[in-house]
């Protein structure tokens, strides 16, 4: 422990600090009622218990630094497996909550299993692919990794907790580091535009539109005198997809789904509806102006304008409260951090603990991201928290956890050789 103390990434403590101490600033401010002072530890308040949490979260970070850096490779696939067993309990003994059967309730604590398998799953991942003879380039072992992060997916979904589900797929950045072909993750991109394009323009003027795009390809391909085989076919299938559109739309997606796919690409729907999250999210943000009304100020926080704004909408608070300065100040204090989890993943000496650096990032990337994008109206609503600020404690113990373990690997990186 003494050796870790001295070697781990003191850097990444230290922004993990400040994103944790202003995520509970922005709660504290959010659900304070302004009636009467409370205690900071009044545990009958959201703050409270998110500050006991915090609490907790650093023995927490005690005992993932305690454990020897090899437990977690070792024992990768025990974890694992644990975690699979917490998700399909959750059919039996889980609690319903607004709809979701996701966590286990034990008196007056709950306990969300899907926030803890994000780090059970990323060892998992890494275990896998820093195996002998494992080439991801290769379709077997590439199938055996869309198993590992699949079968947690199907078991989240049957909560359902889509947006936990979709976090997943971030394990794509780690599978592009070790090698992946790039066309899935091209192949993903133009599905989603695709997919857009036809709800915005509708199906016959999105199949023309890509027509030329790829005639012009293949004109160019056959000046050139390369294969036209592989523009044609995939041209063929987007174009196909194009027409599987409104079928996904009308008949897969949930009428709540839908609902939020209509908010972004229609922005006259009813904002006392379907839209009204959005529509209040964007007016608290907007009304923050350039500095902010200041702590506790915000009159759109007051009046509860904004449905779950301790959880997935923190980040109304603090464009409301801290304005333009405060908004950027916390999106660059995720970047630096983003940006250190990967200049870490990626000066780790065994593929391990690169890859599940490359894990870290890829989830911690998707749920900022996303959130963001949510609450400022660029994707659609996606029930995800943003890390270390949104009120919850499975949340931030899993993060915490997943974080750490990182810091564990890369401090004994020399220890554990090449």
């Amino acid at each position: 422990m003494s050796n870790t103390f001295f070697k781990i990434d003191w850097l990444s403590i230290l922004l993990f600090t400040f994103l944790i101490a202003f995520g509970w600033i922005s709660i504290y401010s959010t659900t304070l009622t302004g009636v009467e002072s409370k205690s900071y530890l009044d545990l009958s308040t959201f703050y409270g218990k998110q500050l006991l949490w915090i609490v907790l979260s650093f023995v927490i970070i005690l005992f993932v630094l305690t454990i020897e850096s090899k437990f977690y490779e070792r024992f990768s696939s025990v974890i694992y497996v644990i975690s699979l067993i917490l998700l399909l309990g959750l059919m039996f003994f889980g609690k319903t909550i607004n709809g979701q059967t996701a966590w286990y309730s034990f008196g007056g604590f709950s306990l969300q299993p899907a926030e803890f398998a994000k780090a059970a799953v990323a060892l998992a991942v890494a275990k896998y692919l820093s195996g002998l003879n494992v080439n991801i380039k290769k379709f077997k072992h590439q199938l055996n990794v869309f198993i590992i992060i699949g079968i947690p997916i199907i078991l989240i979904l049957l909560q359902p907790d889509t947006g936990s589900a979709l976090v997943y797929f971030s394990f794509f950045i780690a599978f592009y580091r070790e090698g992946l072909p790039g066309f899935y993750i091209w192949g993903a991109l133009a599905a989603i535009i695709i997919f857009v394009a036809v709800l915005l323009l509708g199906s016959t003027i999105t199949s023309i539109f890509l027509g030329l795009i790829f005639f012009a390809i293949i004109y160019f391909k056959s000046k050139q005198k390369s294969s036209l085989l592989k523009p044609i076919l995939i041209g063929l299938l987007c174009i196909s997809f194009t027409f599987s559109v409104n079928f996904l739309y009308n008949s897969v997606l949930q009428p709540h789904q839908k609902a939020r796919f209509e908010v972004l690409i229609n922005p006259n729907v009813n904002n006392k509806s379907s839209g009204y999250n959005l529509y209040q999210s964007e007016v608290a943000i907007g009304s923050g102006g350039f500095a902010g009304k200041g702590f506790l100020n915000g009159t759109q926080k007051q009046g509860r304008f904004v449905p779950e704004q301790h959880t997935d909408y923190i980040f109304t608070t603090i464009g409301e409260e801290f304005g333009f300065i405060g908004s950027a100040l916390v999106i660059l204090l995720f970047v630096a951090f983003l940006s250190r989890i990967l200049y870490l993943a990626e000066r780790q000496k065994r593929t391990f603990s690169r890859v599940y650096g490359y894990g870290v990032f890829g989830i911690l990337f998707i749920h900022f991201f996303v959130n963001i994008g949510m609450v400022t109206g660029l994707i659609p609503t996606i029930g995800i928290p943003l890390p270390f600020f949104s009120y919850g404690g499975s949340g931030l113990w899993g993060f915490t956890i997943l974080v750490f373990i990182l810091l564990k690997l890369d401090a004994d990186r020399i220890k554990l050789g090449s």
